[in-house]
Order: structure tokens, then sequence, then C-alpha cells
């Protein structure tokens, strides 16, 4: 990725004279890792793969054995799958990747969803499956540590890959390169093992002990590299708890610390410019509910289901509000509001050029099972909804 300005047009006149790619298409995925540029990059390294490995083979064909190049290699592999097995791992410990269900998919249709955002909402919905899938990527990532449990580390992750490798097909979650390549790398290490892990799992046969190839031989260096994994692993667990669990505080401030007026709002009259207008499910410009969840921000869903973001500053000593879409210009102060209970709103003023007035009605976040229902270890019958 740091060479991606570099190689661009050599990758570009691979991708159109190899790969027929006549289309236009941008060097950066933007949070995607299977975009056009990235299947040229995989492309164009199987090529260079293939051709290296033939040069290299009829060059030191006479060579009977690669012990040093295996090692170091291997040593490469699990740095790289260490590394990100954490990083996985703990953003899903501390619910980052997957955060909390937001009150505006409790009014989001499952029809309107797109597979990654079902996916995300099925993973962010549990906190402790989540925490779950987190810890077994941790495992493997710590399994592969230690030189004794790496084809238990390998072997871990290969069932934890995969299944989000799956995950990643099915669900159409723009990470399927970068996944699967972690499957293939971790099997990668754990064939290297293949026949001691057979012999002992399958075929029940006892097995010699046989010391692994190490290119030094050095006691000193063996303690030096011992103490360096010690020391690295526990600051590496103790910064990425912190940095974690300050992440996840921030998340969790949006509603440990609700802001002024929180919760879904449903509209019962909504007037626009004098105009009463009535509550048709084909009206774009008619308001349904207002969702005020996070601090500055409130969504609108309109009667068509199209949803839109706004700034939402409320000044509670003065009784107004700033609402403006952040795209555009802050309009100060334009709307009032009227809050006599918890369970009434009203809005008036100017919105983007239109006088509005709007009367809205608090919803019981207990009518929504994904809130209420919670685990039980005793269902009588199931409970599908």
């Amino acid at each position: 990725m740091f060479f991606n300005s570099f190689l661009e047009t050599p990758f570009r006149w691979f991708g159109k004279q190899f790969l027929g790619i006549n289309y236009s298409y941008e060097i950066n995925g933007y949070g995607s890792g299977d975009y056009t540029y990235s299947y040229i990059t995989f492309f164009v390294g199987i090529v260079l793969a293939l051709w290296g490995f033939t040069f290299w083979t009829l060059l030191d064909r006479k060579r009977q054995s690669y012990n040093k190049f295996q090692y170091w290699l291997f040593v490469i592999i699990r740095v790289f799958l260490i590394f990100f097995m954490l990083t996985y791992g703990f953003v899903k410990v501390f619910q980052i990747q997957f955060q909390p269900l937001p009150l505006v998919k409790l009014l989001q249709p499952i029809g309107k969803l797109s597979p990654m955002g079902l996916a995300w909402t099925y993973m962010g919905y549990s906190k402790g499956f989540g925490m779950f899938a987190g810890f077994m990527e941790i495992l493997g990532g710590l399994l592969l540590i230690p030189k004794r449990t790496v084809t238990l580390g390998a072997f871990v992750i290969i069932g934890v890959m995969t299944q989000v490798a799956m995950m990643n097909l099915m669900f159409d979650i723009p990470v399927k390169l970068f996944s699967m390549h972690l499957v293939l790398l971790a099997l990668i290490l754990f064939l290297s093992d293949s026949t001691r892990f057979m012999s002992v799992f399958i075929q029940d046969k006892q097995i010699k002990f046989q010391k692994s190839f190490h290119p030094i031989k050095d006691e000193q260096y063996h303690k030096t590299i011992f103490w360096i994994k010690t020391i690295g692993l526990l600051l590496i667990l103790v910064l990425a708890g912190i940095f974690g669990y300050n992440a996840e505080q921030r998340f969790k401030a949006f509603t440990d610390e609700p802001p002024k007026l929180y919760g879904i709002w449903e509209v019962s009259t909504f007037i626009k410019n004098s105009d009463t207008i009535p509550p048709l499910l084909t009206e774009d410009s008619r308001w349904r509910y207002l969702v005020i969840e996070r601090k500055g921000i409130a969504d609108v869903k309109a009667m068509n289901a199209n949803l839109e973001r706004y700034k939402f500053e409320v000044d509670s000593v003065e009784n107004t509000i700033n609402m403006y879409i952040s795209t555009k210009e802050k309009d100060s102060l334009n709307l009032q509001y009227h809050h006599p209970n918890a369970h009434y709103l009203k809005l008036f003023g100017r919105l983007e050029n239109d006088s509005i007035e709007v009367h809205l009605f608090k919803k019981d976040l207990n009518d929504f099972p994904l809130k209420t229902r919670g685990f039980r270890w005793i269902n009588e019958r199931p409970y599908n909804r």
C-alpha cells in the first residue's frame, strides 16, 4: 500500500493488458480491501511469485534444504499473524469494531439493510458474542508466540479466521482477500507440523521428541529473545487494554450520558410553510421519526423511509436548537423547542428556508424486543419474531 503511487503505472498497465480492466478505478479502497487495484496487486503478486519460484529452483536446484530460509519465513508469518490476531481481537473485546446497536437501527426494516449492515447489526447486538470471537482471535495470536505452541495457535486461527472469511464472503464484507490470506498463512504454519499432529490426534501413535531447527545456537541469544517476548507481550497487552478501554468508554459515553432530548421521537403532526403534511408513506418531506442518540447529532427518518443526518446542538437554557445538515452552513439557533414533560416535544422555527412546526411523542424503547428480551436460560417455547 505504501508503494501504490510508485507502482500505479505498471500495475494499471498489467490490469489493462492481462486482466482486461478498461473501466475507471482508484488506487485507494476507502475502507474496502477488495477494490480493483487490490485484485491487480494480488494477481501481480502471483505472477512474480511463480516467476521467482521457477527462477530460484533452476538457479539453486542442487541445494538439499532451505532450513534457514524456512525458519525466518515462518518467523515473519508468525509476527504478521500475531499482530493482526491481537488487533482484530482487541477491537472486538472492547466493542470498537462492532459497536452496540444504535437506536436508528430499531426503525430500519431488515430489507433496507445491506448484507454487511446485517452482519454488523448481528455482531453488534451481543457484546458477549463479540467478546468471545475476540478472545479466540487473541488466543490464536498468543499461542503463536512460544515456539512449542505454534501448531496449536495455527490450528485455532484456521478455525476462527475460516469463519470470518466465510462471513466476509457470504455477507459481502469487503475484506475477503485479506481474511483468506490470514487463513492460508495459518495453514502454512500448521502444515509444517501436520505429520506430528496426524500421528498424535488422528492415528493415536506415540512419537519421539524432535528438537526444532534453529539457525542460532547461542544460549544468551535465546535468553534475550525470551525476555524481549515476555516484556513485549506484557507491554502490548497493557497498551491494548488501556487504548481499547478508553475507546470503548468514548463510545459508551453516548449512552451512559445521553444527550438532551435523547430517544426516538415519533411525529404526530408536521406543519411545513403553514401546510399540514399528511402521514403518507410516499411523502419524502414529512418526518416520521426524530432519533437523538449522540451528542450533537440527530437522525430524521422521513415517511418514505429515507434517512437524513443533521447536526443537532441544543441550548437547554434558551430552549433553542441549531439544526442543520453537516455538509451545509450552520444556521445559528434556527429552532425553538417546547418540552413540558418527558413524553412530548414540540419544535418550531425555520429549517433550510422552510418554516416548520413539529409535534412529537417519545417512543418507549421497551416496545422493541431487541432492547428488552435479554438472556434467558429457560424458554418454554422459542421466542422467534
